[in-house]
C-alpha cells in the first residue's frame, strides 16, 4: 500500500447480536482488494460498555482516519464508539441508531412487531435466536446450509444491553451512510427507514434479509468505499 491511496484507507467492521465477525468475510475480501486496510472487531455482546471498549481498542490501533461500520446491534455500538477521533465516517448496515440519552429498546417503540425474529432468553439473561425461525428471521436469502451454519455459530447477547442508554451519538458530528435490507425480518421496515432518515444518512436500499452483510457484500462494500472517498478527513 502506498501513500497515494485515494480517500480513507482504514475500515473497521462491527458485527451485531447473535453473530460474530466472520460474517464480514466477503466484505473484507472486496474492500482489501480495493486497497483498504480492514479490521474486524469481535465484540463480546456482554454489555454496551464492553462492546464499545472492544471497538475503541481496535480504533486506537488505526493509523489514521477510519470508516466505522456497524450491523444491527453494532449500530448502537458505533453510535457510541464513533466519537473516537480516528472515525471520519459511519456506515449503518440495517442497524440501530439511538440518540444520546436513548436506549436501543426505545428505537422499537411505535413500530410493528417482527414475529419471525424470535429471541429465546435463558435464565442468565442471555438470548439466542430461536432455531426454528432463525433462517426466516435472520437469513432468509441465504442457502439452507449457510443459514444453518450462522444459526449454529450464534453468539448470545446479554438482553440487558437494550435497556442501556447511549451517552454519545456520533452521527450528529460524523457523515453517515446507511444500507437497508428491504426484506429484513428482524426490524420493521418503517423503523429502519425512520432511523436512517433521522440520522441524516445517505441511504441505499437493497433487496436482502437481515444478513445482508453476508448476502449482499458488493453493495455493502460499495457504500463503504463511497464513504471512504467522500468523508472529510478529521483534523488532529
Amino acid at each position: 500500500m502506498t501513500d497515494s491511496f485515494d480517500g480513507i484507507r482504514n475500515v473497521v467492521l462491527v458485527h451485531g447480536a447473535f453473530a460474530d465477525g466472520s460474517g464480514w468475510r466477503a466484505v473484507y475480501d472486496d474492500l482489501t482488494a480495493r486497497g483498504h486496510r480492514v479490521t474486524i472487531v469481535q465484540i463480546p455482546l456482554t454489555s454496551l460498555a464492553d462492546d464499545v471498549a472492544a471497538t475503541t481498542r481496535v480504533l486506537d490501533l488505526q493509523d489514521g482516519p477510519t470508516v466505522l461500520v456497524g450491523h444491527s446491534w453494532g449500530g448502537t455500538v458505533i453510535t457510541e464508539a464513533g466519537v473516537h477521533p480516528n472515525v471520519a465516517a459511519l456506515v449503518y448496515v440495517s442497524a440501530l441508531a439511538p440518540d444520546a440519552g436513548e436506549t436501543t429498546a426505545q428505537q422499537y417503540e411505535g413500530f410493528a412487531a417482527t414475529p419471525h425474529f424470535v429471541i429465546d432468553v435463558g435464565d442468565d439473561g442471555f438470548g439466542f435466536l430461536n432455531e426454528t425461525t432463525f433462517k426466516l428471521g435472520f437469513a432468509a436469502d441465504l442457502s439452507d446450509a449457510d443459514a444453518a451454519f450462522l444459526g449454529a455459530s450464534q453468539v448470545p447477547i446479554n438482553m440487558s444491553v437494550f435497556a442501556t442508554p447511549v451517552t454519545n451519538a456520533a452521527w450528529h458530528d460524523k457523515p453517515t451512510w446507511a444500507v437497508i435490507g428491504t426484506d429484513d425480518n428482524a426490524f420493521d421496515q418503517a423503523m429502519l427507514q425512520h432511523m436512517a432518515t433521522r440520522i441524516g444518512a445517505q441511504i441505499t436500499n437493497v433487496a436482502a434479509s437481515h444478513a445482508l452483510y453476508v448476502s449482499q457484500p458488493a453493495v455493502i462494500s460499495e457504500v463503504i468505499a463511497t464513504a471512504a472517498q467522500n468523508a472529510a478527513v478529521p483534523v488532529s
